[in-house]
């Protein structure tokens, strides 16, 4: 396969995890967890000794480095792209009571992943996706605790669990820049 046609067909891919990664969040939040708080409060997991989060957060965190990385195979005109859309389809997908939360959250975080990856993905891929994706996923935290719930009691687990998604990434998202390298597939 040529580069040209690798770099479009893996950008697609992560076009396609991104996308999924919206139903799982929201699916996860309201389903999965060692428990769930009652009145329509999130299912939460452990992210740390003591330390509970929305189980969403798993798939969030995943959600902003897969931006990044379809902004790399991609472009920027796509990646923004995907931010509004599944800012939407985060909004359709939402409970109820979450709609406003996801989708504001989802739009904030994204945006401000993007605005923070783009000037820093030519000084390095690692470093841009570890730095934009901490950004985001401290903003998308905060508005949506402060709209879903009223208040900031989950944040600390909220940015440890997607924390943990982000930097489980960063060795991929490495041997990605390295194989890129070997095979002449440029960053955009």
């Amino acid at each position: 396969m040529n580069p040209s046609a690798r770099r479009r067909a893996e950008g697609f891919a992560f076009l396609a995890a991104f996308g999924l990664c919206i139903p799982a969040a929201n699916w996860l939040i309201g389903n999965v967890g060692t428990t769930c708080v009652p009145g329509g409060g999130p299912c939460l997991i452990p992210v740390a000794p003591g330390l509970l989060a929305p189980s969403g957060v798993l798939m969030v965190g995943l959600a902003l480095v897969l931006r990044d990385l379809v902004q790399r195979r991609l472009g920027l005109g796509w990646a923004g792209a995907a931010v509004l859309a599944g800012a939407a389809l985060s909004a359709l997908l939402a409970p109820p009571a979450l709609v406003v939360a996801s989708a504001a959250a989802f739009l904030v975080g994204e945006a401000v992943d993007l605005a923070v990856y783009t000037p820093l993905q030519r000084r390095g891929l690692v470093l841009a996706v570890a730095l934009s994706g901490v950004a985001g996923l401290v903003l998308d935290s905060v508005v949506f605790l402060l709209l879903a719930f009223g208040g900031l009691d989950y944040l600390a687990g909220q940015v440890v669990g997607k924390l943990w998604m982000v930097f489980a990434s960063l060795p991929l998202v490495a041997w990605l820049r390295r194989r890129d390298e070997v095979l002449g597939l440029s960053a955009s």
